[in-house]
């Protein structure tokens, strides 16, 4: 009789120790370009706590930072043959949406109540259905950027400043343009190779939100923060659609609910750090320059609207109205 009991009791032990590893059913592997500090990744890692707690352990998301998962564009290609589950992107899908260069329109939102009335209201539900029919990614979260700023090693106050400037901007057509349009000489560059390129002199400028700036160490190789607020826009959390489709509709409700979650922890993040960064890098060497805002937007408006697409040529129009306005 003791032997059986001491075998029940090895056996009741066995189970509990196999029961958590049974229940993980799936394993989603999240993979973004900021570091640790960046309030994505914080986000990032509220959303994966939320997904397990649940599904009850059922789903765990391991999360990539830095591009050690691999870089967006790589990332948004594998998330189609469905190699990659999740990222953390936003404009570049305009290379197969059009209608998500609307999320970084240059000079489009003059604040962040504005632009939160576009990515949550009617033109914010086309952009995700056409980015879910013509990219096979399905945004499931947004958060929000500070504006882009400028970042060079002298003040750049006008227009005419950036003549002949060498600087990194994004695989994104719209930011290549308008850049070049305005005199500067953009040249498209994988985030990860940046800091290197400003180091040795094979750029000379970039531009980002400050908390990029800030958690990509740039105040050790550039000089000054010239405030063109050029960019106000948001980023998407989203989900492979092949991802999606294998997930049973208790998963997927539980997939929305961690990351409208996600979504309200990184906005406290975002609102705390907009001060935060800008002391950081004020304490770190970097000046900070106002420019001529008015002059930056009137001569980047007739650049954007002839190189944004005929699909949302009408929609920026009426967002630059909307700003000429005040509304």
């Amino acid at each position: 009789m003791m032997m059986f009991t001491r075998k029940l009791a090895l056996a009741a032990a066995f189970t509990a120790l196999a029961a958590p590893l049974a229940a993980q059913e799936r394993t989603l592997q999240l993979g973004h370009l900021a570091n640790e500090d960046n309030s994505w990744h914080q986000a990032s890692l509220k959303f994966a706590e939320e997904v397990e707690r649940l599904t009850d352990g059922r789903i765990a998301v391991e999360v990539f930072p830095n591009e050690s998962l691999g870089k967006e564009i790589d990332l948004i290609n594998g998330m189609q043959l469905g190699t990659v589950d999740m990222t953390i992107t936003g404009e570049s899908l305009q290379n197969w949406s059009p209608m998500a260069a609307l999320l970084a329109v240059p000079y489009a939102y003059g604040s962040l109540e504005q632009m939160d009335e576009v990515a949550s209201g009617e033109i914010g539900d086309r952009i995700e259905q056409e980015i879910i029919e013509r990219a096979q990614i399905r945004p499931i979260a947004y958060f929000a950027r500070g504006p882009r700023e400028l970042t060079a090693n002298r003040a750049i106050s006008t227009p005419e400043d950036l003549d002949g400037l060498r600087m990194r901007v994004p695989n994104v057509p719209l930011f290549v343009d308008v850049w070049s349009a305005l005199g500067a000489q953009p040249t498209p560059m994988a985030f990860s190779e940046v800091f290197t390129s400003l180091q040795n002199g094979t750029i000379d400028a970039q531009e980002n939100p400050l908390a990029l700036i800030r958690s990509a160490s740039f105040a050790e190789v550039q000089d000054y923060v010239n405030m063109t607020d050029h960019v106000r826009s948001w980023i998407y959390l989203t989900i492979s659609e092949q991802t999606w489709g294998q997930l049973s509709q208790e998963d997927q409700d539980a997939i929305m609910e961690a990351a409208a979650t996600a979504q309200e922890y990184e906005r406290e993040l975002f609102n705390e750090s907009i001060e935060a960064d800008r002391a950081y890098l004020e304490d770190n060497g970097m000046t900070f320059n106002e420019v001529d805002n008015a002059a930056f937007a009137a001569a980047a408006r007739d650049a954007v609207l002839s190189n944004v697409g005929d699909e949302i040529r009408p929609i920026v129009q009426d967002l630059f109205d909307a700003q000429a306005s005040g509304n």
